[in-house]
C-alpha cells in the first residue's frame, strides 16, 4: 500500500477506517476497506455519492454487508445444501463464494489513475474450492463513470471452472419513482427459481424483488426524482444482469454476472480457465452528465 499526503491513496478514520482514493484531475473519490472482501465502499462522482451503503450495519463484523460493490467469486448465486461437486469431491461453498469475505490487497495504479485490489489463495479457501487463483481488479474512475477490469489467473495444474459477479448498490431517492431500461422481456425470478416476465418484477421493485435477465446491451437505471440515469455497459461473458431490491432502503443492485446460479453444476455459461490460464472480465457504470451538476466537492 502507498501512503504519504503527496499520494491520492490516503489512509482515513472517518467516517469509519478505509483507504480513500482521489483522481487527481477530476477529484471524484473512492472508498476502499480491503481487509473486508476487497470493498469498495463509496463511489463519488462529480460531487453526488452514488452508492448505498449501511454503515452502521458494517461496523458489525457479524452482518452481512448491505451496500459498495461486493466481489462474488468463485459461484454467483448459492448451491444446493451449498455443496460444489467436483471431481476431487464435495466442497462447502456458501452463497456468492468467499471473495467478499477475504482480506484483498490494495494498492495505487502506477499511473495514479484509479487503484489495484487483489486477492490470492490460501488454505482457507483451498478448503472450499481446491484451486490456486489470483484475482486482479482495477478500479478506475473516469468521466462521468466507473471502470471495472477484474483479471482471474488459473495458477492451479488443472482446469478451474468458475462464475464471477459484482454486487453495487446503488442509491436511489424513491423506489417507486425508478426505471430499468434495456431489459429483455423475460426474466428468471430467483425468488422462485421460475421464468417470469420482467415488467411484472419491475412493478414490485418497492416489494422486493431479485431476477436475472439477459440483456442484449447496457441496462440503465433512472431515478426520476432526481433526473439523474446509471448505465451499466457490459462486455461479454460478465453479461448477465441481476436486479435486487430489499425494502425499505432506497437502494436498487444492479448485478454484473457471468453465469446465473448453480453454473459450476448446470455447465450454464460456466467458465474455465486452462491450467495457468487467464480471463479478463470489464464491465462500466457511467452517469447522465446532462443530468449531473456538480453541488459539492466529493
Amino acid at each position: 500500500m502507498i501512503d504519504g499526503h503527496s499520494s491520492p491513496l490516503l489512509r482515513k478514520q472517518s467516517p469509519y477506517p478505509h483507504w480513500q482514493y482521489l483522481h487527481p484531475e477530476s477529484g471524484d473519490r473512492l472508498r476502499i476497506v480491503p481487509e473486508r472482501g476487497g470493498l469498495v465502499t463509496d463511489w463519488c462522482c462529480n460531487g453526488h455519492e452514488l452508492l448505498y451503503f449501511d454503515q452502521e450495519r458494517f461496523a458489525d463484523p457479524e452482518k452481512s454487508i448491505r451496500g459498495g460493490i461486493p466481489v462474488l467469486f468463485p459461484i454467483c448465486g448459492n448451491l444446493p445444501g451449498d455443496l460444489l461437486p467436483l471431481p476431487s469431491g464435495e466442497f462447502i461453498l456458501k452463497q456468492h463464494g468467499f471473495a467478499r469475505d477475504q482480506p484483498w490487497e490494495l494498492q495505487l495504479l502506477e499511473d495514479h489513475s484509479g487503484v489495484k485490489l487483489s486477492l490470492v489463495d490460501s488454505e482457507e479457501t483451498r478448503a472450499a474450492y481446491p484451486f490456486a487463483f489470483l484475482l486482479e481488479m482495477v478500479v478506475r474512475p473516469i468521466r462521468n463513470a466507473l471502470e471495472i477490469e477484474v483479471d482471474v489467473h488459473n495458477r492451479s495444474q488443472i482446469a478451474m471452472p468458475f462464475s464471477f459477479g459484482l454486487h453495487p448498490y446503488f442509491k436511489v431517492t424513491d423506489l417507486n419513482k425508478v426505471r430499468l431500461e434495456g431489459l429483455p422481456n423475460s426474466c428468471l425470478n430467483h425468488l422462485q427459481m421460475a421464468e417470469a416476465e420482467t415488467a411484472i418484477q419491475l412493478v414490485a421493485l418497492t416489494e422486493g424483488v431479485d431476477f436475472l435477465t439477459r440483456p442484449a446491451g447496457p441496462v440503465t437505471l433512472v431515478d426520476e426524482a432526481s433526473g439523474r440515469s446509471l448505465q451499466l455497459q457490459h462486455e461479454n461473458p460478465m453479461d448477465l444482469t441481476v436486479v435486487w431490491t430489499d425494502p425499505p432502503r432506497q437502494m436498487l443492485c444492479l448485478e454484473p454476472w457471468t453465469g446465473p446460479r448453480e453454473a459450476l453444476i448446470s455447465g450454464d455459461r460456466k467458465l474455465e480457465i486452462e491450467a495457468g490460464g487467464q480471463q479478463r472480465l470489464r464491465c462500466s457504470f457511467s452517469i447522465n452528465p446532462e443530468k449531473t451538476v456538480r453541488e459539492v466537492s466529493c
